[in-house]
């Protein structure tokens, strides 16, 4: 079981009807009568799901001390997806597929704010690596504001493997990098079918990832600093994608 919490994220994880609900956890004190605490006993009631009113510190105890607003939710575990699950609902959506693929992301702030972004602009899904990456976990729900309820993530033993996979669909593999032979986003051409892969914090793409590549991308900066964080560089560049595909 895990333990999902504040008001946004519990919101959509009963929108998105994703995950077996166990019950639904709300402060004694809470007002019902409040839109946002009023819809969650709506989504709720609807789907047949338990309601029960706790102390705080009782909800304090099972999110251990995190900020839950009086909300939680008992649920199963992140419902992860296979590849090609990602794959029929890109070809479902009439679209050129658009994934994004995380080689090693280990902060869950990083990687939730990365399925913030993905489910905001209509990414069809998420290939992440089984190993030393962030799984989706409370923390990544939470950091992504719910958005992660939505989104279709698959998580993979091998991510290289996962990569040529998608070359075999037509898709082209696009490096967020900083290295020789990237090139800047004008000279590359985003509007087709593509899955941009996005490394580590501190490394970047590992060798073989990289290799695996078609093309490599970085972000020019005019500032004093040498590179983005992570999830802001792979934000900025998911959003130059979406918009060569025409908004």
């Amino acid at each position: 079981m895990t333990i999902l919490y504040r008001r946004n994220v519990v919101r959509e994880a009963l929108k998105a009807q994703r995950r077996d609900i166990h019950e639904l956890l709300i402060d004694k004190k809470a007002d019902a009568t409040k839109s946002d605490i009023g819809e969650l006993f709506s989504l709720a009631q609807k789907q047949g799901i338990r309601i029960k009113r706790v102390e705080k510190q009782h909800l304090n105890d099972r999110t251990k001390g995190a900020i839950h607003q009086g909300v939680a939710l008992v649920a199963s575990d992140y419902p992860y997806v296979d590849v090609e699950d990602i794959l029929d609902r890109a070809n479902a959506s009439g679209e050129p597929a658009f994934i994004l693929a995380l080689d090693q992301i280990q902060s869950p702030s990083n990687v939730g704010r990365l399925l913030r972004t993905a489910d905001a602009i209509g990414v069809h899904g998420v290939i992440m690596q089984d190993r030393r990456n962030a799984a989706v976990n409370a923390e990544v729900v939470e950091a992504s504001m719910g958005a992660a309820e939505h989104t279709l993530v698959a998580q993979v033993t091998n991510l290289v493997q996962a990569l040529k996979q998608l070359q075999k669909e037509d898709i082209w593999l696009v490096g967020l990098d900083i290295g020789q032979g990237a090139q800047t986003p004008d000279r590359l051409r985003l509007d087709g079918a593509l899955c941009l892969v996005v490394g580590n914090e501190g490394e970047g793409l590992r060798t073989l990832v990289r290799k695996t590549c078609d093309l490599r991308m970085f972000l020019p900066m005019r500032g004093h600093v040498d590179s983005l964080n992570a999830s802001v560089a792979a934000s900025i560049a998911l959003y130059m994608a979406w918009q060569a595909r025409g908004w």
